[in-house]
């Protein structure tokens, strides 16, 4: 994404339908979308029809989750400075 447009390009996102989370990150991504929908045919409606035109996005890169498993994390105590 163009970072200079960052803001504008996370408030368009999260006004589509299906999108539940957007997390910025390190690496060869500058955020990644979680969005939810009913269909392969409605995703890729979604992606190409409103991701693909907010002002700002230059390129995407969709993944599907096909499974998923939790890992139950234990207690950690807020006293805790580590």
């Amino acid at each position: 994404m163009d970072s200079k447009k960052r803001d504008h390009i996370i408030e368009e996102l999260f006004k589509i339908d299906g999108v539940r989370e957007i997390a910025e990150v390190t690496g060869r991504f500058d955020i990644l979308v979680t969005m939810y929908s009913k269909s392969l045919e409605q995703m890729h409606k979604l992606v190409s029809e409103k991701i693909g035109r907010i002002d700002g996005v230059q390129s995407s890169e969709s993944f599907i989750e096909m499974k998923s498993r939790t890992k139950i994390m234990p207690y950690l105590s807020l006293k805790d400075n580590d």
